[in-house]
This record gives structure tokens, sequence and C-alpha cells, in this order.
């Protein structure tokens, strides 16, 4: 059933009323991850207001992500506290700018994500949590996931489905060759969830990290090379199909 199901949402039609049609609209490579990186923390609640918010935010950095990352003055960077999404507020954009423009000066964010010896995508994720705390505000530190807190981090593992899957099913990038699809966690969310528990494939109540690792690991017998393929079968079953 779920291997059905990845084929049927896994196309181009998927991509206009999600999160990723925001990162579509750019084909260079550090335009992609900057649209990817924001568009996806803010990935919460209705998505087409996700898609409106996230298309408001570029217009801000004037469609041009990389550009204004690493050019912008300092009335540039007022000029984003006008941005507001729920908690996502005055201080969030320009601090993420910051953020990112010192990230981009020591190699990118790709160069974060590529583990070295003996680690996983887990220490990643913690690694860039550290690169960008030290730019933000106090209160945006939040919008960043603590995984060795035990968040699930399903706004960033999303946006490393959307950099490292390959490209051929047409919604994903397939940027990335420092981390394969089989490293890849399940972006575990309230509807995907609901869905693995429904199935059987999850049992773990909370959706922390420990969940994201046991549904991870299910998915991974299903297909070791590439278990967060099945991201589009509980979303799909979730959203479109009102399984329950």
């Amino acid at each position: 059933m779920l291997d059905e199901r990845v084929a049927r949402y896994q196309t181009r039609d998927f991509i206009e009323a999600d999160p990723i049609s925001i990162p579509h609209r750019f084909s260079r490579k550090e335009d992609i991850e900057i649209a990817g990186i924001l568009a996806a923390t803010i990935s919460w609640g209705n998505r087409k207001a996700i898609v409106e918010k996230a298309g408001q935010m570029l217009d801000l950095l004037c469609n041009q992500p990389y550009d204004f990352v690493m050019n912008a003055s300092a009335r540039d960077l007022e000029m984003l506290s006008h941005f507001v999404y729920r908690t996502f507020q005055q201080d969030d954009l320009p601090g993420f700018v910051r953020a990112l423009r010192a990230i981009y000066k020591n190699g990118g964010l790709e160069r974060i994500f590529t583990p070295r010896q003996g680690e996983g995508v887990k220490d990643c994720i913690s690694m860039f949590r550290a690169q960008m705390l030290p730019h933000l505000s106090q209160r945006t530190h939040k919008h960043i996931a603590d995984v060795d807190r035990g968040a699930a981090a399903k706004r960033i593992n999303m946006f490393l489905r959307w950099m490292v899957r390959p490209a051929e099913g047409g919604v994903d990038f397939g940027l990335w060759k420092g981390l394969s699809p089989a490293q890849l966690y399940l972006p575990l969310d309230v509807h995907s969830g609901r869905q693995g528990r429904l199935l059987g494939i999850l049992t773990r109540k909370q959706n922390d990290w420990k969940a994201v690792e046991e549904i991870t690991a299910f998915l991974r017998k299903l297909n070791p090379y590439d278990p967060v393929s099945y991201d589009f079968a509980l979303f799909g079953l979730g959203i479109f199909e009102g399984m329950k």
C-alpha cells in the first residue's frame, strides 16, 4: 500500500500547493538552499497560508535570496522586520539572514549538513543549531529544533529531504551529495505520526526524536536506500485520503 501511495503522490502535481514550491522558483543552488530553509522554517499550519507567506518572505529578499543574504545593508535588514507569520515575528527573519550570511561565509549549508566521520544526520542538525544561534535573538531560538533535547526536527528533516532525495520524481532536488537518501529521517509531524500509529509502524505516543528514529527504522526495512520516500505516502493518507 505504501509504495503505491508513493507513486501516486510523488509527482509534479504535488509541488504547487506545497512549501517546496518556494525553492522550485529558483535555479541557482544557493538560492534553492536559502529559499528552502526559510520556507521549511515557517512550515506549520495551513499549507496555502505557508506558501503565501513564504512567497512574501522571498519578495522581501527581492527574490534573490543568496545575493540578499550576502549583501543586505542594515537598512535592508530593518525592512525585514515587517515580516510576521504566526510565532515567526519581527526579530526572526533579520536574524535568520544574519545567521545564513555567517554560514555562507564559512562554506554554506551543505557543508554543515555533510557528516564528518562517525557523525550522522542528528549531529548535523545539532551543528546547524549551534551555527545559527549566535546570530539570533533569544526568542528566535525556538525556531531551530533542538534534537539534543528530543525535538523531532520535522521542518529540518523536510528541508533535508528536499535537498538530498533524487530529483527524478520531479519533487525533490537531489542537490547535495554529501548525504545519501539512506541516511535521512522522516519529517515526522502530527499527520505522519497519526498515520504511522494507525498502520502499526509507530508505537511511541510522543512525536519526538525517538519516534522519528522508530518510524524511520521501520521504513528503512521497506526501502533501505530511500526510506523517506514514504513521507509522500503518509502525507497523502493523512491529508488527501483522510485515513482515520
